[in-house]
């Protein structure tokens, strides 16, 4: 496996080529849909039509906050996020869809780089049952602190491919390409955030742990000050990209 090393313009470009990715289906559906509206006069077909606008504008506006949370800034520099937001945002993500939600977490607000690996393992998750299923979110802990675990149950449940290699920074070329790019930035996030992160499938379940990182035991010549120790309002400067 080799390192990948990627520029700040490139994980900008490929992020931008994955929120795109997932709205232009939506976004498709409501042009067809007006277009439906301007050339047929049948009724049925012109209630179909506002029906199928409707459902695809839910949806657009559903990712689009998504994306917001799990990939924008979401606040500045250090800021905390709510769990109830992403929970909301979540829940939009999957409104009608074939996988089901369940939700488990403290009314409180965590840190952001923290809820933002919360937000990518789902999608994460959601990759590990394509055919739909269930995934069960539950975060224990105090925001410094915390333990989250994700379970995705379905038909074919799998580990998706490459994603423990991206999350860790290597893959088999040194490159990544839109689809793997979550797991990569998932990967950045986590390390940002001090968390480590392990999965492991069992039957038709997918399990997804994410918990602080074991601390590097300091050098006996040359103890780590405490307050040189990284937060998580300042990501780790290995990082090979500066999270936002």
């Amino acid at each position: 496996m080799t390192t990948v090393n990627l520029e700040a313009l490139d994980l900008s470009a490929l992020l931008c080529s994955r929120v795109c990715h997932d709205v232009i289906s939506p976004v498709g559906a409501i042009v067809n849909g007006l277009e439906v509206l301007e050339d047929d006069q049948d009724e049925s077909m012109r209630e179909f039509a506002l029906d199928l606008i409707r459902k695809s504008a839910r949806q657009a506006s559903a990712r689009l906050q998504f994306a917001r949370i799990a990939f924008g800034a979401a606040g500045s520099a250090g800021a905390s996020i709510d769990l109830a937001d992403a929970e909301k945002v979540s829940r939009g993500m999957f409104a009608d869809d074939k996988t089901q939600l369940s939700w488990s977490a403290p009314q409180a607000l965590f840190p952001k780089n923290k809820v933002k690996l919360l937000l990518n393992l789902v999608m994460i998750a959601t990759g590990a049952i394509p055919r739909g299923g269930h995934i069960d979110v539950a975060v224990t802990g105090e925001g410094d602190a915390p333990l989250i675990v994700l379970k995705a149950k379905g038909p074919h449940a799998r580990i998706p491919p490459h994603v423990e290699g991206l999350m860790a920074g290597t893959s088999e070329t040194g490159t990544v390409d839109a689809h793997g790019i979550l797991a990569f930035y998932a990967g950045l996030v986590a390390r940002a955030a001090g968390m480590g992160v392990t999965f492991a499938i069992e039957g038709d379940t997918v399990t997804i742990r994410a918990e602080p990182a074991a601390a590097e035991a300091p050098a006996e010549t040359a103890p780590t000050p405490e307050e040189d120790r990284p937060s998580d309002s300042a990501p780790d400067s290995s990082s090979d990209t500066a999270l936002a």
